[in-house]
């Protein structure tokens, strides 16, 4: 009996009994368990499960299979792998999750140009079945004919959205596509016998900087054209950059300011009368579904990243899953194996002579190649449309709200509205209270959000890009909107609130002088006792 009715109180009504209400914004904090490495908790001799060893009669049929290596090859003593039991490992992994924010916990508008949507967990489901999970990549064409029709067909959806004649999703993430098509201009020129004289590409200064990286990795020169004063990629200086010895254009569009370049044809024209090819970087396509293609802007070749407008998980940044078109001119040049199909079966083709070669192991990361197509085929083709208009109208109304913050700008194009994601600038609140954006988004963090400030270099000063896709609601948006709006307040009124973030987080912050020193970079556990630890001989 409780210590009411002893007492002879009356028992709570319904009314007495409710949830209190909740302030307006959550009350976040992070869980923070000082987790170790899984090495540091190893035990000698702990098991998660006994492997029983073999048969005889099986162990004899197989024999020694490492026999056939060559010493080199072959260990001294076993890997040092970390020892614990299945109750360890569970706990160990679960406490990290929970020191994660992530796209199913908070609203993930901030991680801008990154379209990160929901991803629809049925997917997830499909690729446990052992039929993809369990597939293993050289298995015979005849055993893996479902997985191959998948694949064959993602690639004619992509054609239909791209409009291009063919496609490729060999390469493993959006740079992996960016480098593919690099690689194929690269033969092509090779194969007219102008590869030497056509040493130059041309991108923007708001195209995702992997097209410069890219081209600069393939050893060409870049010519990266500045914004004019709207924000589009100056023509002028692109009429100045193409000549003889252009190879081609890469660029995004829209670009990472989300401002949609209305020229974009007469773009690829200048190129084209160049010489030039014209490479289409959609990673930002998630507001162009439907709408818009490729193919009709003029474009040779372009790409896609999976992960992003076709809602694979960006899984902490992979598995990743890109995807190549080109006309039929440049077909020859893709990588090898394709996925053919003679109306009867399924095949992988390795007999390109003209291809550039794998750009990564065996044909693309599967799993979320089966995400990609299924969540294309739930959607269909008024369903992509949809979610390219719901895009563009989250970010919009997301942008008036956005608007209303006290010390927020939003640069260029000032009369147009933007397309899937805006970058915009804490400019005059840095000049007001001496706050960054890093510092805004750190702060941010103790509502249980975050967000991104830009590519450096920072064009556009104390910059904030957000890109809210179609998976957010208007509530959803409401909050995002207060908690910057509610940072923005303490920065004017306690800047040191604002400084000094994050309060309630798992990490205060990360010591980016570790991030700078190859002294102190520790990617393996050897490396870690060596260079954290102190061990000698570690």
């Amino acid at each position: 009996m409780s210590d009411a009715r002893r007492q002879g109180a009356a028992e709570p009504t319904r009314e007495d009994a409710r949830v209190a209400p909740k302030p307006a914004l959550r009350r976040f904090h992070q869980a923070r368990w000082d987790e170790k490495l899984i090495f540091e908790l190893s035990t000698p001799g702990q098991r998660g499960i006994e492997v029983p060893a073999p048969e005889p009669e099986v162990a004899a049929a197989v024999g020694d299979v490492a026999a056939a290596l060559p010493d080199a090859l072959r260990r001294g003593t076993p890997p040092a792998l970390p020892e614990l039991g299945q109750q360890q490992v569970l706990r160990h992994y679960l406490r990290l999750s929970q020191e994660n924010l992530g796209a199913d916990l908070n609203v993930d508008v901030g991680q801008g140009t990154c379209t990160m949507k929901y991803s629809p967990k049925v997917n997830d489901s499909f690729v446990r079945d052992p039929r993809v999970a369990e597939a293993h990549p050289l298995q015979d064409a005849s055993t893996v004919q479902g997985l191959l029709e998948i694949m064959y067909r993602l690639e004619g959806l992509l054609r239909e959205v791209s409009g291009m004649d063919r496609v490729s999703l060999q390469p493993a993430a959006g740079s992996s596509a960016i480098w593919t098509n690099v690689a194929m201009i690269r033969a092509y020129f090779a194969a007219r016998g102008e590869a030497e004289q056509r040493d130059t590409v041309i991108t923007s200064s708001f195209s995702h900087p992997s097209n410069a990286a890219c081209a600069k990795t393939a050893g060409y020169r870049v010519i990266t054209l500045p914004p004019d004063a709207d924000g589009y990629p100056d023509i002028e200086a692109l009429r100045a950059a193409a000549g003889p010895r252009t190879a081609a254009l890469l660029i995004t569009n829209p670009e990472d300011t989300g401002i949609y370049n209305p020229r974009i044809e007469e773009f690829v024209r200048l190129v084209h009368e160049a010489g030039g090819l014209c490479a289409y970087d959609q990673a930002n396509a998630n507001g162009i579904l439907g709408i818009t293609r490729a193919r009709e802007a003029g474009f040779d070749l372009c790409h896609f990243n999976l992960h992003k407008t076709f809602s694979t998980p960006h899984a902490c940044g992979g598995p990743a899953a890109g995807a190549c078109g080109v006309t039929e001119e440049l077909a020859p040049y893709l990588p090898r194996p394709t996925v053919e199909f003679d109306g009867e079966r399924y095949r992988l083709e390795h007999d390109r002579p003209d291809s550039v070669g794998s750009v990564r192991p065996f044909y693309g990361v599967v799993p979320n190649l089966v995400r990609a197509y299924a969540w294309i085929m739930s959607l269909g083709a008024e369903g992509l449309r949809e979610a390219a208009e719901v895009a563009v109208l989250n970010n919009n109304y997301l942008l008036s709200r956005i608007r209303e913050i006290p010390g927020v700008s939003v640069p260029y194009a000032q009369s147009r509205p933007r397309v899937e994601q805006v970058r915009y600038s804490w400019e005059r609140l840095h000049a007001d209270t001496g706050v960054h954006s890093e510092e805004i988004g750190l702060r941010a963090a103790d509502f249980g959000t975050h967000y991104w400030t830009s590519h450096h270099p920072y064009t556009v000063p104390e910059p904030m890009t957000l890109e809210p896709t179609e998976s957010y609601s208007r509530a959803d948006l409401d909050e995002y909107a207060a908690i910057l709006a509610e940072v923005a307040r303490e920065a004017y009124e306690d800047p040191d609130v604002v400084r000094t973030a994050p309060h309630r987080s798992t990490v205060h912050r990360a010591r980016e002088d570790t991030l700078e020193s190859a002294a102190t970079w520790a990617v393996t556990w050897r490396a870690y006792r060596r260079k954290v630890l102190g061990e000698d001989g570690a």
